[in-house]
C-alpha cells in the first residue's frame, strides 16, 4: 500500500456520481479522505431518486465510501442550514425577490459550516463534486476561480461568493473532466452510481410548490394584492407576490386579452406590476452583498461578460461602484436589453474563464419602481 503523503481532506458526499468520483479521485491521488455527508434536511413523502435529502442517498454515500476504503461521517446541519437557507428563501418572497436557496447554501453551509468542521477533524482542505476549478495568481497571490472543463456543466456561477480563506482551502477534483467521462470512471471502479440520475435543484421543496412551501412556513398572512400596469392602473386581484416572478406569463390567475408578463414586484404596496413582453426587458440592473474574487475591489468601471442566471452564457456588460442607499453596490449596464433581471437572484462577473466576482441582484434603489405613478 501506497503510504500517504498528502494532506487530510474532507469530501462532501451527497450519494451522487459527481461527489463519489470526487472522493475517488483524491484518494487515488494519496490525499487522506475523510467523507462527510450532511443532513440539511428531514425527508418527507416520497423519496425523489436521487434527492440529497433522503435515505437513500445517505446510503449510497456510505457504500461508496466502503468500496472506497475511507472514513464515512454523517453530520447533523438541519438546524443551520434552517436558519441561512429555508428561512432566508421564505422570507424573501415577502420582499419581492426570487431567492436562489442554492447559492445560499453553497456560501453558509457546504463552504462555509462544513470547512470549519473539517478544520476540527484536522483535515487542510475540504473538497466537494462542482464543476470549477481553483487557480492561484502568481502576481496578486490571490486565489482565482475558473471555469471548468465541461461548460455544459459549469458550476461557477453558484460558487461566486467564495471567500479568498475558503478558495485556499478547496479542492475541485472534477474541474478537468466531462460528465459522461465521471461517470464512465464511476461505472469502471464499481461505484454502483455511474448511471444515478441528476439530483433536484431544491432538496427541500421535493413537488416543487414553492408557494405552498412558503405559506405553510410564514408567520404572517399572505394578502390578496393588485394588478396593475406601468402606468399604476389597477388591472385585477392576485392572491399574493409570493406566487409571482419577473418573466412569468402563466399562472397569473387572470386573463386580460392579450399576453401579459410579470415586470415588477412591489411588496411596499403589495402589487404585481404587469406589461407586456418588451417591458421584461432592461439594460441596467442594480447589485449589493458584493464578493470580489479576481480583484480585491471595483474601484473604476470595468468591461465584464454577466450572468444573470444559472443557464445563462453571459453577456457583455460594464459595471460601475457607487452608493446604493446606505451600502456600497454596483450598477451593471449590459450592451444589450436582457429579459427578466429577476431581484433575489445572483448577477456574476468574467473576464475570460475567471470569476471577478457578483451580488445579488435588487430593485432599483433610486425609486424608479415600474407601476409608479
Amino acid at each position: 500500500m501506497t503510504q500517504t503523503t498528502k494532506p487530510k481532506v474532507v469530501v462532501g458526499m451527497s450519494g451522487g456520481v459527481d461527489s463519489s468520483m470526487a472522493a475517488a479521485l483524491l484518494k487515488e491521488e494519496g490525499y487522506d479522505v475523510i467523507g462527510v455527508t450532511m443532513q440539511i434536511w428531514e425527508a418527507t413523502g416520497p423519496e425523489v431518486e436521487g434527492g440529497c435529502c433522503s435515505n437513500s442517498a445517505i446510503d449510497d454515500a456510505r457504500r461508496v465510501a466502503f468500496i472506497l476504503g475511507i472514513p464515512h461521517y454523517v453530520m447533523n446541519f438541519r438546524s443551520y442550514f434552517k436558519e441561512t437557507v429555508v428561512d432566508y428563501f421564505t422570507q424573501s418572497y415577502l420582499y419581492g425577490e426570487t431567492p436562489n436557496p442554492c447559492l445560499a447554501c453553497n456560501k453558509h453551509v457546504k463552504f462555509g459550516e462544513m470547512l470549519r468542521k473539517a478544520r476540527g477533524l484536522g483535515a487542510e482542505f475540504i473538497a466537494t463534486g462542482h464543476y470549477a476549478q481553483v487557480l492561484r495568481d502568481p502576481n496578486s497571490e490571490r486565489f482565482l476561480l475558473s471555469n471548468s472543463a465541461d461548460a455544459r456543466k459549469d458550476q461557477t456561477y453558484a460558487l461566486y461568493m467564495l471567500t479568498q480563506e475558503q478558495l485556499e482551502h478547496t479542492l475541485f477534483p472534477l474541474a478537468e473532466y466531462q460528465k459522461e467521462h465521471v461517470r464512465e470512471m464511476a461505472r469502471e471502479r464499481g461505484l454502483g452510481v455511474g448511471d444515478k440520475p441528476e439530483s433536484q435543484e431544491i432538496c427541500f421543496v421535493p413537488d416543487d410548490d414553492y408557494a405552498t412551501f412558503v405559506r405553510q412556513r410564514l408567520e404572517v398572512p399572505i394578502k390578496q394584492g393588485d394588478f396593475v400596469d406601468l402606468a399604476g392602473k389597477k388591472l385585477g386581484r392576485h392572491e399574493g407576490i409570493i406566487n409571482f416572478t419577473i418573466g412569468q406569463r402563466k399562472g397569473l390567475g387572470v386573463t386580460f386579452g392579450k399576453p401579459m408578463f410579470v415586470v415588477g414586484l412591489n411588496p411596499e404596496r403589495n402589487e404585481v406590476v404587469l406589461g407586456e413582453d418588451r417591458d421584461v426587458y432592461t439594460d441596467t440592473l442594480w447589485a449589493i452583498d458584493l464578493n470580489w474574487i479576481s480583484i480585491p475591489d471595483l474601484t473604476e468601471p470595468l468591461k465584464v461578460k454577466a450572468k444573470i442566471r444559472y443557464n445563462s452564457t453571459g453577456a457583455p456588460a460594464t459595471i460601475f461602484p457607487g452608493e446604493i442607499g446606505s451600502g456600497y453596490g454596483v450598477m451593471v449596464r449590459f450592451d444589450e436589453p436582457q429579459r427578466a433581471v429577476t431581484p433575489g437572484q445572483a448577477v456574476v462577473f468574467y473576464q475570460g474563464n475567471l470569476v471577478v466576482g457578483g451580488g445579488k441582484i435588487i430593485s432599483d434603489p433610486r425609486g424608479r419602481d415600474r407601476g409608479s405613478k
